[in-house]
């Protein structure tokens, strides 16, 4: 299906095609710290279909614990995580699940990095919910 997204401030908009089971939750430390959560939600997207409409990310390069790099890009302005891929070449784009105007239609279907999940991550049904703040 065909998405769009952009950072908070508007400054950066995408474009892609991207299957909505594709979506995954990455519960390692470095997605932890980087995302400031619990853990973080992506969707896999082919390079050849991502497509910048608007701005250009300011790029942070982060080595992973397998000593490949990865190419964070984000917004230079409001901070928004827009995408993580190859730092040369990529084939494809893991786009934040929350800068995707079509999020509603994604369910995760598979969780990486167990072994790093807070213990309260896994069942948050037990947790209080309230519509707003």
């Amino acid at each position: 299906m065909k998405i769009e997204g952009s950072c908070h401030c508007g400054k950066i908009a995408f474009e892609a095609e991207a299957d909505p089971n594709a979506a995954v939750i990455c519960h390692c430390t470095d997605c932890q710290t980087l995302s400031g959560s619990a853990y973080r939600v992506s969707v896999p997207v082919a390079a050849s279909t991502f497509r910048l409409l608007k701005g250009e990310p300011r790029i942070y390069i982060k080595t992973a614990e397998s000593g490949n790099m990865r190419a964070h890009g984000f917004c230079a302005d409001c901070g928004t995580a827009i995408y993580a891929a190859a730092q040369v070449d990529p084939t494809f784009y893991t786009l934040r699940f929350g800068t995707i105007r079509q999020r509603a239609e994604f369910r995760p279907t598979r969780q990486i990095w167990h072994r790093s999940a807070t213990p309260w991550s896994s069942d948050l049904r037990s947790i209080q919910s309230v519509d707003r703040q």
